[in-house]
């Protein structure tokens, strides 16, 4: 799979001609949507789902698929049976990518904030995107996208995740309200320079490609 970073936590996933796009919200590149098959949004912040973007998209293309949980699915009234509901547990096949979905709330950002539903994506049993939860699944993966800053995260709580999931390899995400200081605080703590982890640290900026 190739996998290129579009923009916050905005990822495409490309395979045999096929793409996913998962998290196209509010901060991702215009283009992430462009091409793309099949939509998968975690949950519905607009940092991760941006309706008229992907109203717009969906427009642009009658096949485009889109599986999110029942809140988001909601938002997506009018788009009958294109729209998925999936929630922790589910597992299905979209454009020859074999998807499971992972996880229930989103994390704590405050006590007094309500949690709303949260689903992450293990996508080929490889490639696991958690959303804004630290989702354990129960096994290692190979690559685990990381989220590397928000308003319920700190960095203890990031370090002793990648021990629990044991990737191969953590590629951060989630990272649009850091500067470069930041950034590179997060490699230095987790890719390495802090506590020991299993993983090896791949950053990958905004445009650029990798393999998964």
């Amino acid at each position: 799979m190739r996998l290129t970073k579009k923009g916050h936590s905005c990822m495409r996933v490309e395979q045999d001609g096929s793409v996913l796009v998962l998290d196209p919200g509010a901060y991702s590149d215009p283009d992430a949507l462009v091409g793309a098959d099949a939509v998968l949004i975690t949950h519905e912040h607009p940092d991760h789902f941006a309706e008229d973007r992907i109203r717009a998209a969906a427009q642009n293309d009658p096949k485009l698929r889109l599986f999110a949980n029942r809140a988001v699915a909601a938002k997506l009234d009018g788009l009958g049976n294109r729209v998925q509901v999936v929630g922790d547990g589910d597992t299905f096949s979209v454009e020859g990518f074999e998807v499971e979905a992972h996880g229930e709330l989103h994390a704590v950002i405050h006590p007094d904030i309500p949690r709303i539903t949260n689903v992450g994506y293990l996508i080929n049993g490889r490639l696991f995107h958690p959303g804004d939860a630290l989702t354990p699944l129960g096994r290692p993966v190979d690559t685990l996208l990381l989220p590397a800053h928000a308003p319920w995260s700190k960095t203890a709580e990031l370090i002793e995740y990648v021990r629990e999931v044991r990737p191969e390899r953590v590629i951060p995400m989630h990272d649009a309200g850091l500067s470069k200081i930041g950034r590179d605080m997060v490699r230095t703590l987790v890719g390495g320079g802090g506590p020991p982890t299993p993983a090896s640290f791949q950053a990958v900026g905004d445009g650029e490609t990798v393999e998964v």
